[in-house]
């Protein structure tokens, strides 16, 4: 994609995402826009979304922004196909737990993040590349959470409540790895509930894991949780707050390579990948222009 000067802002919607499926979301986006520059575009995902055409219709349309209209998984997938380009991509949060969004200090608010969309600031941000193929700007792992986000998935019930019901079936079948980490600078192997690939700070419903994370340094941070109880689990949900920092372990990495002894449950940015037992990973700096809010720092 090459840069372009148009007020073509294209919205990706994904009308089934999280607690905010049914909204009219181009009715609220063309009542905001009305009297104003920007012009904008619309592309409904089917529930089944068709990447392929998606890439395509931005290739064609060259939109000045790309705006991804969902959850963590909406953003994830347009982080993909803009990533490596001069293209922003926005946020207008419609998700269940929308975490990046948060990092971002995004309102969930529809006007609040229209605003921003319209006069924020762009940054260039980091991604992590994972085995040569998945992009993550957030945060991936393996273990309990992945596990977690594979029964919600196969579940019928949204948002908080939908995550409060497989929780109590997560932590029933819950049982720990044993993983080999490697970096350039150590090699460690822990019996651990999750390890985490860690661009950002906090988990989408607010819990913070990884305290010293920022999106631009050039490094992701790969987190070993070893302890986890019931209580902290609920706690992610409920009221969420910083982990318990004697329970994880934190290493700044710019690559490393995970094993487990057996095949574990890994996540990207929110969408489940099935089971692993290997994974590679490797920083890729300033990979992605996002749109932040105005008053953002450097």
């Amino acid at each position: 994609m090459l840069p372009v000067e148009n007020n073509k802002i294209l919205f990706v919607i994904n009308p089934g995402s999280g607690d905010s499926a049914g909204t009219q979301w181009q009715d609220i986006i063309h009542k905001y826009f009305t009297g104003k520059d920007a012009e904008p575009d619309y592309f409904i995902l089917p529930k089944k979304p068709d990447v392929k055409a998606l890439k395509a219709y931005i290739n064609n349309s060259l939109p000045s922004k790309v705006v991804a209209v969902g959850g963590d998984g909406t953003v994830a997938m347009l982080a993909n196909i803009t990533g490596g380009s001069t293209t922003p991509l926005g946020i207008l949060p419609a998700g269940s737990a929308n975490g990046m969004a948060k990092e971002l200090k995004i309102p969930e608010d529809a006007e609040q993040a229209l605003s921003i969309i319209e006069r924020g600031v762009i940054k260039c941000c980091d991604a992590i590349k994972i085995n040569d193929k998945d992009i993550c700007i957030h945060i991936s792992d393996i273990g309990l959470n992945a596990q977690l986000i594979k029964y919600f998935d196969e579940g019928k019930l949204r948002g908080k409540m939908g995550y409060m019901r497989v929780i109590l079936k997560t932590l029933w079948f819950r049982e720990k790895m044993q993983a080999i980490i490697q970096t350039k600078d150590l090699e460690v192997r822990r019996n651990a509930f999750m390890v985490l690939l860690a661009n950002a700070s906090q988990y989408g419903f607010g819990t913070v894991i990884n305290p010293d994370g920022e999106l631009d340094d050039g490094f992701f941070e790969v987190v070993i949780v070893r302890k986890l109880s019931v209580s902290t689990l609920l706690k992610m949900l409920i009221k969420p707050g910083p982990f318990n920092p004697h329970h994880i372990e934190i290493f700044p990495s710019t690559s490393v390579n995970i094993s487990t002894l057996r095949p574990v449950h890994f996540q990207v940015d929110g969408e489940y990948k099935g089971k692993i037992n290997k994974i590679n990973a490797k920083v890729l700096k300033h990979y992605i222009n996002l749109i932040l809010p105005a008053n953002s720092t450097d």
